[in-house]
């Protein structure tokens, strides 16, 4: 059992019919219920940055909480603000620039920020509380994973690995340039293909990575699945900043927890271990669709995502347990 896990267990158990989605599923978002044909979609996210240029943090920050709504296939309303940040450092214009770049986000994504909260904090974090909306029978989540379904991703992994190295003033212009494009990227458009294609699980691939947002969609489920490592997309770059050590804690920890989940049976090497349990920021989603549904899936994803990979496909086997192949 994970950290958060045994933290999740004090909550109070949810009796309300409305609330449709909530903590106990491990899903991206909460899900309530105001009519026959409509819900609301709510999340928060916030963080500090994983890159040094402030418009970027805010753009990838505001990127990353929207998608807990687009995983769920809703469709964002508004936003508020969740800001912490250094009171002494406000005139230098880092914080201006930090949500100039949320609200650039926002604005692709066709909705606006109503206000938000702040506190005096002596490291930077931003992020969002998102609200959006769903029809109650067309729900994303974690549980929809069939036998046979294949498993979709849509951005390529190890922005991670590429903060780390960021830190460290180890990572290429190019490297930065890329992971940061991936992480802005708003997961419109893969929510999109996935409705129209009848998907009906789906993630986004955030803190736990790759294996461990698998692993609670397979748990959720009740099923198993076989991922092949080679048709798995990475920044590039992200594999040698990997080798060179450069591994985010929080990576480590999620191989940690996988221990008993996952089976290696190909001779990885250390790197490409490494970023399939690689902590994401503003991920990809992760889509279990039909095989008849595969090509018009891949086809709606073209040019709508940085990826459109099938990376394997759900099992019949213990629940959660995943084979890397």
């Amino acid at each position: 059992m994970s950290e958060l896990t045994q933290v999740l267990r004090h909550l109070a158990p949810v009796r309300d019919a409305d609330a449709l989605v909530d903590a106990s599923t491990g899903d991206d978002a909460a899900v309530y219920r105001l009519s026959a044909d409509r819900a609301l979609v709510v999340t928060a996210d916030f963080f500090a940055p994983v890159v040094d240029d402030p418009f970027d943090f805010g753009r990838i920050a505001a990127a990353n909480a929207l998608s807990d709504v687009y995983a769920m296939g809703g469709r964002p309303l508004f936003a508020l603000n969740l800001v912490g940040f250094p009171r002494d450092l406000l005139g230098e214009g880092l914080l201006d620039e930090i949500i100039r770049g949320g609200s650039e986000t926002c604005g692709r994504a066709g909705i606006p920020i109503l206000g938000g909260h702040s506190i005096d904090d002596a490291e930077p974090k931003y992020g969002l509380v998102a609200v959006g909306e769903v029809h109650p029978d067309r729900i994303l989540t974690n549980a929809g994973a069939r036998v046979g379904d294949a498993l979709v991703l849509t951005k390529p992994l190890g922005t991670g690995v590429v903060a780390t190295a960021i830190k460290a003033g180890a990572a290429a212009p190019e490297v930065v340039r890329r992971a940061v494009e991936v992480m802005a990227t708003l997961n419109a458009g893969a929510a999109r293909a996935a409705i129209a294609a009848g998907v009906e699980a789906c993630t986004d691939v955030t803190g736990f990575g790759l294996l461990g947002h698998l692993h609670r969609m397979l748990l959720a489920s009740g099923a198993s699945a076989e991922v092949r490592a080679a048709d798995v997309p990475l920044v590039e770059g992200a594999a040698e900043l990997a080798a060179a050590g450069h591994v985010p804690g929080g990576s480590e920890r999620n191989a940690v927890d996988l221990r008993g989940a996952v089976t290696w049976t190909a001779p990885l090497d250390a790197p490409t271990r490494t970023l399939l349990t690689d902590a994401q920021t503003s991920g990809g989603l992760l889509m279990c669709v039909a095989p008849g549904a595969v090509d018009p899936l891949l086809g709606a994803l073209s040019g709508a995502a940085p990826a459109a990979a099938v990376i394997g496909r759900v099992t019949a086997g213990a629940a959660g347990s995943i084979s890397v192949v």
